[in-house]
């Protein structure tokens, strides 16, 4: 089967705003900051450098290396640790949420096109180094989002409460989770490698921070990534002055709906709030609210003043969680970055916040669309040869590409447009006898008009929908690849979990996915396995 170039522009699942951005368009230019190019990145570079406190680079490390501890760590992580300390290093980052078994399969993709953009820069920049980041998203609250992830078009959901920060969230009940999952994945040696990463990434760490590192440092360590949490008191120190102005002044609300204001053609992604920051313990993050010149965390009787609050965060700076606005600035401020990787609707909320960092003098860094990917097997690419189908094909929305081959695969036309173009030149010739006539005669011709062209219209449709009667055979087939390769009729990648394919393809699956993503290359990739 012919691997067709798909941009993501084409593909039909990225929103408005992404295809504007990916076109670079005039009125969102003043959005961000450099356009991912690799010859962009030497602006961008020169720009951090001059922007970023090389003080803070001590503290990173020494964290970094504290959470490395007890984890068996590549030479070549090892290595990007130790380079954080020196002034010619820079890191390209990607979030996620700690998802369940990493949950779908665009985990992998972020971190993919995190290491493969830093390999072309030390390329095309070899006088400096450049470190690959997963930011572990561990203060989110929101344990529905990531309790559960999908094998074979099946839920498996992780079922126990959860009110604060999910990186502090006990594994404890997970093993009973296993049982259940093993029986799914069979016996095989892939499913006896898969049950043994859960096995050693969830049931031997105590909670979902550590087994999410793991998890990750298992898959990804050998590629030199680094894993970062930034729950931590150290580093949430050297972000002290902008949680300060942040409660004090509150400057982002405004900026950031200024800037909202500019993307009102498109859906806004994020709604700032006045204050956006949470109040952290174990098992509570709530939002830190401004009332009657008190600091009130919500849904508790928890209160201060404003002395009361300012010396908490001098005091316990841990205490503070930034929020869906101020985690891209407590980023940088503590990572000497250049580029954010992330999916559509990460790019989306980060277009909003340029004017904040230039407000508060942060580098506004370089925003990259993360690499999409279609998986399929051998035998559906055959599957697809046979049904003379592309990928444009079956990227289409199943109604569409049911309709078209119904009309492709037809011994005789369904498309009835002739006739409707032959009635309408019948009636253009009415209309100059009906304007020599009253309104009366006028009006019956466009009646007559109107009657005729939903009847050819009506037949049309009479006509497709027996043609699917006579061909659903083959129809039916196409419909099953579709929804093999498009679970859900939407994307594999926010379906499927890894563990689906790495029953089949085992230690090559990654390797595979290395060696084949390009992260500037704005093309949904198709790899078949």
């Amino acid at each position: 089967m012919p691997i067709d170039c798909i941009s993501y522009q084409n593909s039909g699942y990225f929103s408005p705003l992404m295809n504007d951005y990916l076109n670079q368009k005039t009125n969102l230019q003043s959005l961000y900051n450099r356009f991912p190019t690799l010859e962009n990145f030497e602006g961008q570079i020169l720009e951090k450098q001059a922007n970023f406190d090389d003080t803070s680079r001590k503290t990173l490390v020494s964290v970094l290396q504290k959470q490395y501890l007890n984890i068996e760590t590549s030479a070549l992580t090892k290595q990007n640790i130790d380079a954080l300390s020196t002034t010619n290093t820079f890191t390209v980052t990607t979030g996620h949420q700690l998802n369940l078994f990493s949950g779908p399969l665009y985990f992998l993709y972020k971190i993919i096109s995190t290491i493969n953009l830093t390999n072309e820069l030390k390329a095309k920049y070899p006088t400096y180094q450049f470190v690959p980041i997963y930011w572990m998203a561990t203060e989110d609250h929101d344990f529905e989002e990531i309790n559960y992830f999908s094998f074979k078009g099946k839920k498996f959901h992780w079922n126990r409460e959860s009110t604060g920060p999910v990186g502090r969230l006990s594994t404890e009940g997970l093993d009973e989770f296993l049982e259940i999952f093993a029986l799914e994945i069979g016996s095989s040696l892939n499913a006896n490698a898969i049950k043994k990463i859960f096995q050693d990434s969830y049931l031997n760490h105590s909670n979902l921070a550590d087994s999410t590192r793991h998890l990750a440092n298992a898959l990804f360590g050998i590629y030199g990534l680094v894993i970062l949490d930034a729950d931590d008191q150290d580093l949430k120190r050297n972000f002290i002055p902008y949680i300060k102005e942040e409660l004090l002044q509150q400057s982002s609300h405004s900026l950031v709906l200024e800037t909202a204001e500019k993307l009102k053609e498109y859906t806004v992604q994020v709604n700032p709030r006045e204050i956006n920051l949470f109040y952290i313990e174990d098992n509570l993050r709530e939002r830190i609210l401004f009332e009657n010149n008190t600091y009130k965390v919500n849904h508790t009787k928890i209160e201060f003043s404003e002395t009361e609050i300012l010396t908490l965060l001098e005091n316990h700076p841990e205490k503070f969680s930034p929020n869906v606005i101020m985690r891209p600035l407590y980023q940088e401020v503590i990572l000497p970055n250049l580029c954010y990787i992330g999916g559509g609707g990460e790019i989306a909320y980060w277009l909003e916040l340029k004017s904040f960092f230039e407000a508060v003098n942060i580098t506004f860094p370089i925003l990259l669309l993360r690499n999409s990917v279609v998986l399929a097997t051998v035998k559906q690419s055959k599957k697809a040869d046979k049904l003379d189908l592309t990928w444009n094909d079956l990227f289409s929305k199943q109604a569409n590409l049911i309709n078209n081959r119904t009309k492709q695969l037809s011994e005789f036309p369904i498309d009835l447009t002739n006739l409707k173009e032959q009635l309408q030149k019948q009636f253009e010739a009415l209309y100059e006898v009906a304007n020599k006539t009253d309104d009366s005669f006028i009006g019956a011709v466009k009646a007559q008009e109107v009657k005729q062209t939903k009847g050819l219209e009506n037949l049309e449709k009479r006509l497709l929908k027996a043609q699917k009667r006579n061909l659903s055979a083959i129809l039916q087939r196409i419909i099953d690849l579709q929804n093999e390769l498009f679970p859900n009729q939407s994307l594999q990648e926010r379906q499927a979990n890894f563990s689906e394919f790495y029953l089949e393809n085992g230690e090559n699956l990654i390797p595979t996915l290395v060696k084949q993503l390009k992260p500037l290359q704005s093309n949904f990739d198709i790899i078949v396995l």
